[in-house]
């Protein structure tokens, strides 16, 4: 048998055909799989779950300004630790003792390795159980590339770290990255900055459950990326609907049935309302901007985050308003395309056929639902607009007749009052001058506008069953151009002046008679106007 001296190359000069050519392969294999630090991390917290960790700590520090790499990535978990075999194992590429174990959240074998020498040159691990010394053992990117090492260091028995506080726990594993090249940022309190967020809404069900991750001495919070568990640092969202549930057969690559899985599909909208007016930092700060998406969760654990199964729906700013989240039985593996790295989906067909037509109209519900509100706010914002405007003319105008209010418009602005609280909220102005308001409220007779006064509050009222409202009005309360809302503006002036005029008629039956040509007119408007 030849046999082998280097990487690529046999005693007696022959071509090598191994399987895979270990120098060129550990430099390639950098640069699959892992979209950035946070994922890479990511896969290091699946491994410290994965062997029962109730504490992870995650600790990037700088090892001296002379090295050209100079940060270390450590991250320490009170797990059940590895024994000097499994140690060994665990550093090979799928060298997993649970291989294809879909009870957990991994299944290749390919974490720590791969996860590890994305982001680094060299990776140290050390290992204890029963409150004994730790194994320790490495991958070295470049003695790989040299040739130096062509399988996994034996685990020696070793002490930590001087740097490295000796641990509490009886059992457990430190991960540690040195060399690191390939991190997202150069700055230590950057990369834990920056990975607070992806690990609170990626383990968030883990931390829920009691279980802690801290990052630089801080610990991470959960983010619920529907905005609805009040554990969560961020909520205030609600849920839309009922939670979509399905039944899927499970497919092997080759076709065949596996069995049948479940997939819970679940919505949420965000308060538009309360959080409008947000400053662009605070909704950015709070994940709304640019948040739009679907998270795709296994095993408790977020997989990805992205704009799934919505056919074709595209994604617009009013998207940043709702929510969505997917979760599925392990089983489905295959139909939604998990990757080993954990960190993305490729939906397979079938499944996309199932999913998305539902999900793609409660996706353009909640648009629909989203853009209604905000043209809603921005109509109230020109309605205040108006009336704020009116206020300011009024003193320009004739007084009002003194008094100006029957019993009757007494007792209906107090009835109002009870529905509208812009009615409760009114107060004179500095000036002494007349507040306005202008609500929609369905009326008793037929006209298509009334009016009440009480101590210096002129309430215009609109009625939304008359077909004025309803083909004149109510088109240009829902236009959401400029030009839209500045007619809207003039025709709520033209109202409040018609209704003001009927108002300041000085004598009992000159108003009577005003009353009685709005309800004629009202009514002649509605015969032309109707079908």
């Amino acid at each position: 048998m030849m046999q082998k001296t280097r990487a690529g190359s046999v005693a007696n000069g022959a071509e090598d055909f191994s399987l895979v050519a270990v120098d060129k392969f550990i430099l390639a294999t950098r640069d699959s799989g892992y979209q950035g630090t946070e994922s890479a991390v990511a896969e290091l917290v699946d491994n410290a779950l994965q062997a029962g960790a109730r504490r992870i700590v995650v600790n990037i520090a700088a090892d001296g300004d002379e090295d050209p790499h100079p940060l270390r990535i450590m991250v320490q978990d009170d797990g059940s630790g590895m024994d000097r075999r499994i140690l060994r194992q665990a550093l090979r590429f799928g060298g997993s003792t649970r291989f294809n174990d879909r009870s957990g959240l991994g299944r290749y074998g390919m974490g720590l390795p791969n996860s590890s020498l994305s982001q680094a040159r060299r990776v140290e691990v050390y290992s204890w159980q029963r409150g004994g010394p730790p194994w320790f053992s490495f991958l070295d990117v470049d003695e790989i590339a040299a040739g130096k090492t062509m399988e996994v260091p034996d685990p020696k028995s070793s002490t930590f770290p001087e740097w490295f506080e000796k641990p509490k726990s009886q059992s457990g594993t430190l991960v540690v990255w040195t060399r690191c090249d390939r991190l997202d940022h150069r700055r230590p309190g950057t990369i834990a900055r920056k990975l607070h967020v992806p690990l609170g809404r990626i383990f968030r069900f883990f931390l829920w459950d009691k279980v802690e991750i801290v990052v630089n001495a801080i610990p991470v919070e959960p983010i619920d990326p529907l905005y609805i568990n009040q554990r969560s640092a961020r909520n205030g969202g609600r849920l839309f609907g009922k939670p979509l549930e399905y039944e899927v057969e499970a497919r092997a690559p080759d076709g065949d049935a596996t069995g049948v899985g479940k997939v819970i599909v679940t919505f949420s909208e965000l308060p538009v309302h309360d959080w409008h007016d947000l400053s662009n930092d605070e909704k950015r700060i709070r994940g709304v901007t640019n948040g739009a998406g679907v998270s795709v969760v296994r095993a408790d654990r977020e997989i990805d985050y992205g704009w799934f199964f919505m056919g074709g729906k595209r994604r617009e700013n009013y998207d940043d308003w709702w929510r969505c989240e997917i979760r599925f039985d392990a089983i489905l593996d295959e139909a939604f395309g998990i990757t080993h790295t954990k960190q993305q989906i490729r939906p397979q067909d079938y499944l996309q056929e199932i999913l998305s037509p539902d999900l793609e109209a409660q996706a353009k519900a909640l648009n629909g639902r989203v853009r209604q509100a905000h043209v809603q706010l921005r109509s109230t914002e020109r309605t205040i607009a108006i009336e704020r405007l009116a206020s300011e003319r009024d003193e320009l105008l004739k007084p009002l007749p003194s008094p100006p209010s029957s019993a009757k418009e007494l007792a209906l602005i107090e009835k109002l009052a009870k529905r509208h609280p812009t009615l409760r909220e009114a107060a004179l102005s500095e000036t002494g001058s007349m507040q306005y308001r202008i609500i929609q409220e369905q009326m008793k007779d037929t006209s298509f506008f009334s009016y009440a006064v009480k101590d210096g509050l002129f309430v215009l009222i609109l009625n939304p069953e008359h077909p004025f409202y309803r083909k004149l009005y109510k088109p240009l309360l829902d236009d959401d151009s400029k030009e839209g809302q500045a007619l809207r503006g003039q025709m709520d002036l033209l109202l409040l002046s018609a209704a003001r005029a009927e108002a300041g008629a000085a004598k009992n039956s000159q108003r009577d008679a005003m009353q009685e040509f709005r309800k004629t007119w009202s009514d002649n408007l509605a015969t032309f106007l109707s079908k």
